[in-house]
């Protein structure tokens, strides 16, 4: 039986490149099969990696059989997960993120979580010396998912290790790492075929903080612009979001690259609140400026205060 590889809901760059990399190693290292699927529509970044290095897109899902053979990555939380994964056959977990709870598993399984700042940056040590077999397109997605995570070395969450591996897999490629960024950062930038529900759903996760249920999303762009002319309709969307995915509240947060800081959109007094607890500014409007806040998984979500 074939074992899908995947990462969480509204992929991003990691949890669809990710996939990938596991999925190439069973195969062509271990002689598992093995296939990569998404659980949503990958993002603009992450549409670019593939028609970049060539790769296919992976199949979407929507859940997973009973029994069925799975490897999760990129995440660990039931929520961000297909409605019936605990009726899978979970044979393994490779993360970068805090442990949530709620998975069930057949028997003992692999789980890998390490404090770095990528997943594929775990998978490159997992791997080995069998990297010297991987393809230069999987590389690649590897090289790309490093770079994404770390918002090229500027996200509080990159490590001397993640740094060391983007430099080795650049160097094996013959990449110049801020070339090759600047035209990732450019492909995520480019959202204005989406809708103000697709922007904040986009990368976007469920969280609760003392009772109240937040999807928290985060838009990174080198023209935070582009998304912040669009506030007024942004605002009038989250009610409609937050109802449909039973939630109480949206935060979307549009993280400026180039300048490291992000700008939290406040529709109501909840929000004004959140601000003011989680991040110690005054708000006075529609939103609030906050510097050096790039990382959801490090700044945002522990510091989340009702």
């Amino acid at each position: 039986m074939t074992t899908k590889v995947f990462g969480h809901k509204a992929p991003d760059t990691d949890s669809t490149g990710s996939p990938i990399i596991w999925a190439w190693y069973l195969n062509e290292i271990k002689g598992e099969s093995a296939t990569p699927v998404l659980l949503g529509e990958p993002n603009t970044e992450a549409a670019f990696m593939l028609d970049r290095w060539g790769l296919d897109k992976p199949e979407i899902i929507d859940d997973v059989a009973e029994g069925a053979p799975v490897v999760i990555v990129d995440t660990n939380n039931p929520a961000e997960l297909p409605a019936s994964i605990n009726s899978a056959d979970i044979r393994a977990i490779i993360d970068h993120h805090k442990l949530v709870g709620g998975l069930e598993t057949k028997g003992p399984i692999d789980i890998t979580v390490r404090p770095l700042a990528c997943t594929a940056t775990i998978m490159h040590d997992l791997i080995g010396a069998d990297m010297a077999r991987m393809p230069e397109a999987v590389k690649g997605a590897a090289l790309t998912c490093i770079l994404s995570d770390t918002l090229e070395f500027r996200s509080p969450t990159t490590t001397a290790h993640d740094k060391a591996v983007a430099e080795k897999l650049a160097d094996e490629l013959g990449l110049d790492i801020a070339s090759y960024a600047a035209e990732m950062f450019a492909a995520k930038s480019d959202v204005s075929a989406f809708s103000d529900a697709e922007l904040l759903r986009m990368d976007s996760k469920e969280y609760e903080v003392e009772g109240t249920r937040f999807r928290v999303s985060v838009l990174e762009t080198t023209a935070p612009g582009i998304v912040l002319n669009r506030k007024a309709s942004l605002i009038e969307a989250m009610d409609l979001v937050a109802s449909e995915d039973g939630v109480d509240q949206v935060l979307l947060f549009v993280v400026d690259i180039l300048n490291e800081q992000a700008t939290l959109l406040v529709p109501n007094d909840l929000v004004k609140t959140v601000a003011e607890k989680s991040f110690g500014v005054s708000v006075d409007g529609d939103a609030v400026v906050l510097p050096g806040i790039m990382s959801r998984k490090k700044q945002i979500i522990p510091n989340l205060k009702v």
